[in-house]
């Protein structure tokens, strides 16, 4: 039997299966994704985990920054010039209202749809929380007898811009009205009675300009409360807008608090985290006296000008002086339009003592003098002859003595007030050595007192100056005539007659006022570089001026004073108007104290006005209050 033969098919060869490459491939992307997603985890679990701490915290927590009351402002011997009154206001939180908002919208939408209408739900919005909080709004007005009402503007804008803070329905309570709600409104009530603090002055329009008044800022410090990156709300602090307590704002301004809050997805507040009291700020005593200001005050009246005093020993102001004035209790807790208008229409302002520009009239003739004794064109025997009128080319320059003075020695001329003897003694040294007689006294710049307004535009001109200003016009004799009575172009201010007043007084050529009290030694420049016998004179001439020439009424023989009057004219608004000056020391051989008074215009009832009848005895009133006679 022949066998069966086998035929076996050849193995094909091996080869790679596609599927399993495929899903290794899908392995490996799968584990760079798993290790992108976990590098992705640890990034923000490690990496930006403050970060999203952060935003959590920013999102949760509100902070609220509360600035602390200002400091009290004493005068010289400690009575408060500027304190803190209690400020009483009736508010909501419309935190509390949220439950009363939302039935309100609700209600007034059901309304609109039962009307047929299409309800704008944001204005529904607007007008439900407005409704809320006129509600009540009515029951304030209902206990006090008021129609109070509110605004939707200002509910919108504390809703977006201050939820946590208190809206205001009622400010600065009077004490009756106080008392009603304080008795009447339940202690549950959403109506609260908060108190704050207000500026008060004691002594009302005493000294307004000086100290200045404050409005409501929310630019301050924020102190040492935390959280600079949470949402802030700021309550309002008293910032200085004027006077010392613009300058000293820094000093006065209060230790900044306030509080963090946590807060629910809608803004609300929901529980307090951080507290931090705020701190009242420093006091300020200043070189004022309150006797002496009122004293000045009180001798000005109804008049229009400054009055400036000057303890010579120290360059403290005793007084600083400007009229007209304003109460500053009406600027606190906030000027309204009425009371801004009321200041603005009779110009109570300005500050006339240190902003208020003038010329200084026969006062400077004392500038004029030092000047000619400087150049040599005057000493003890000069004698000038005064018949009334000085001529100048074509031009007469009358003596305020029309009939003239006869002879006249630079004594003489300061006692009498001779414009004959400056308008010759002035045209002969000319006008630089007069102007720089004023330079050396400072009176072409700023005093620097603690005064933010302080002008910088007193003018002491020369032919450069009026070349510039006028166009390339010449300086002719008759300016120089002029500025030597000190009329013409001159303008200076009150604060710079008085120490210009102090520094002769006190030998030297600039003696620093300041209103600060106890503030150390008075800052003086060089002493006065005329020698001791050319002083003398002009000393001599100002005491015989006080005892029986222009000056006399600005003192007494009880109380000899050195003084120099003198009376301007210019125009105002469009009008002639007379300016009466007073500059002058007392005791006279032993100096203590300089004044400087200004009076504008001229009031109806006073029919023989100028420097001696009119600004001398106003001078008198604050020399007799220093020293007491």
């Amino acid at each position: 039997m022949v066998p069966m033969r086998r035929h076996y098919k050849k193995a094909p060869e091996r080869q790679d299966n596609p599927v399993n490459t495929r899903i290794y491939l899908m392995y490996v992307v799968i584990g760079i994704c798993m290790v992108a997603l976990l590098c992705g985890l640890a990034y923000r679990q490690l990496i930006q985990q403050e970060s999203f701490a952060a935003a959590a915290e920013r999102q949760n927590y509100r902070r609220i920054l509360m600035p602390g009351p200002r400091g009290i402002i004493y005068d010289r011997k400690g009575r408060v010039l500027v304190g803190n009154r209690p400020l009483f206001s009736a508010v909501v939180y419309l935190n509390e209202l949220r439950t009363e908002f939302r039935e309100e919208y609700f209600n007034l939408v059901r309304r609109q749809r039962d009307l047929g209408l299409n309800p704008d739900r944001y204005a529904m919005n607007i007008e439900a929380r407005r409704n809320v909080v006129m509600r009540y709004m009515n029951r304030l007005n209902s206990l006090l007898e008021e129609e109070f009402t509110v605004d939707s503007t200002d509910i919108e804008r504390h809703f977006s811009q201050s939820l946590l803070l208190p809206f205001p329905l009622i400010t600065d309570l009077s004490p009756e009205d106080y008392a009603i709600l304080i008795e009447q409104v339940p202690i549950d009530s959403p109506i609260q009675i908060i108190s704050g603090n207000a500026r008060w002055y004691p002594y009302g329009e005493a000294a307004a300009h000086t100290l200045g008044f404050v409005s409501d800022s929310t630019e301050f410090p924020e102190g040492t409360l935390p959280g600079e990156t949470l949402l802030t709300f700021r309550n309002e602090a008293q910032v200085g807008r004027s006077g010392l307590e613009k300058s000293f704002n820094n000093h006065l301004q209060g230790t900044t608090g306030g509080e963090i809050w946590s807060v629910d997805p809608g803004g609300f507040q929901h529980e307090r985290v951080v507290h931090e009291v705020p701190s009242k700020g420093q006091d300020l005593t200043i070189s004022l006296d309150i006797d002496i200001q009122q004293a000045a005050e009180a001798a000005m009246g109804t008049k229009t000008g400054a009055v400036v005093a000057i303890e010579i020993e120290t360059g403290e102001v005793l007084a600083l002086v400007s009229k007209p004035a304003y109460d500053l209790n009406d600027t606190a807790p906030y000027i309204s339009f009425e009371v801004d208008r009321e200041i603005r229409e009779k110009g109570a302002w300005l500050n006339r003592a240190i902003q208020g520009l003038y010329p200084p009239g026969s006062t400077f003739k004392l500038v004029t003098a030092m000047a000619s004794l400087r150049a040599g064109a005057v000493d003890e025997n000069t004698i000038v002859y005064c018949p009334g009128y000085f001529q100048v080319g074509r031009r007469r320059f009358h003596c305020h003595r029309r009939s003239g003075h006869g002879e006249e020695n630079l004594i003489g001329a300061i006692r009498d007030s001779c414009n004959v003897f400056f308008y010759d003694r002035g045209t002969e040294i000319g006008v630089w050595a007069i102007a720089n007689e004023a330079r050396r006294f400072h009176l072409d710049r700023k005093t620097g007192i603690e005064l933010p307004a302080e002008t910088g535009r007193m003018l002491v001109p020369d032919p450069e100056w009026k070349a510039a200003r006028f166009y390339g016009e010449g300086w002719f004799e008759g300016d120089t005539a002029n500025m030597a009575i000190g009329q013409g172009f001159l303008l200076l201010t009150p604060l710079q007659m008085a120490t210009f007043a102090s520094s002769l007084a006190r030998g030297v050529e600039f003696l620093q006022p300041t209103l600060l009290h106890d503030a150390g030694e008075a800052e003086v420049d060089n002493p006065i570089s005329l020698r001791p016998e050319q002083m003398a004179l002009v000393r001599e001439g100002m005491r015989q001026a006080g005892e029986r020439g222009t000056a006399r009424l600005a003192g007494n023989p009880n109380m000899p004073v050195a003084g120099k009057t003198g009376t301007a004219q210019v125009r105002k608004d469009g009008r002639p108007t007379t300016l009466a000056w007073f500059v002058g020391y007392a005791p006279v051989q032993n100096p203590r104290i300089a004044v400087a008074v200004m009076v504008e215009g001229v009031p109806e009832e006073e029919t023989n006005y100028g420097g001696g009848s009119t600004a001398a005895p106003i001078a008198k009133s604050v020399f007799q209050q220093y020293l007491g006679m």
